[in-house]
């Protein structure tokens, strides 16, 4: 269901749209999407113990397909259910003893960044039809940059007594994965969209279309 206004400024019509089953079931499934990307055997080579999982593929992707709102519930959800004890981050670990690990700061991360990443992806759609993957792509990079490395960095650096430039160059490490992962969740983004058209591209249509005058 939706309520749908009219500004008299602009002549746009803009929706407040409440969850329905559907945003409910995405939500669902692409926590457990999350889920499984963590549950994927890692490789710890950065030195602090940090794995490099499927998690980052699966957290943009999340945010290109569903957008910010439902991207963030979504991450949000395989958090909570994380912290809480279910054993569904990498390495099978849960629980609030995570934040005071290595990885706290990448794990917080992942909610902000699936919000971020699906607002850029909103941004996109609503401007431009063409080098839409391009675009996923950058938006997915620099988001991963600015603020999973930047808080994984700041996690590191916190909960193992190293200093900033020891937790920078042992992130380092994650970058040329992350950089096939974004390409991979920004082609797979493009292709979910193109199918499924209903999930977000309409959604960001309806809410700019302007209404025709009585």
């Amino acid at each position: 269901m939706s309520n749908t206004e009219t500004t008299p400024e602009t002549g746009k019509r803009t929706e407040r749209r409440r969850w329905n089953g559907t945003d409910l079931g995405l939500i669902a499934v692409f926590a457990a999407l999350v889920a499984g990307a963590a549950l994927v055997p890692g490789l710890a080579l950065n030195g602090f113990g940090v794995p490099i999982t499927f998690q980052t593929l699966a957290v943009m992707l999340t945010g290109l397909v569903l957008g910010p709102a439902r991207g963030f519930a979504a991450v949000g959800l395989y958090t909570l259910l994380g912290l809480t004890g279910l054993p569904i981050f990498s390495q099978g670990r849960s629980g609030l003893a995570i934040l005071a690990g290595p990885s706290a700061g990448y794990i917080i991360a992942f909610p902000i960044a699936a919000a971020v990443v699906g607002w850029l992806a909103t941004v996109v759609i609503r401007r431009t039809t063409k080098a839409r993957a391009l675009w996923f792509f950058l938006a997915a990079t620099v988001t991963s940059v600015v603020f999973v490395h930047t808080l994984g960095v700041l996690g590191i650096a916190l909960n193992s007594k190293a200093t900033l430039e020891q937790a920078f160059l042992s992130d380092l490490v994650f970058y040329p994965g992350d950089i096939i992962k974004n390409l991979l969740a920004a082609a797979v983004a493009v292709a979910l969209h193109r199918a499924f058209p209903d999930v977000l591209v309409r959604r960001v249509r309806r809410r700019t279309q302007p209404t025709q005058s009585a």
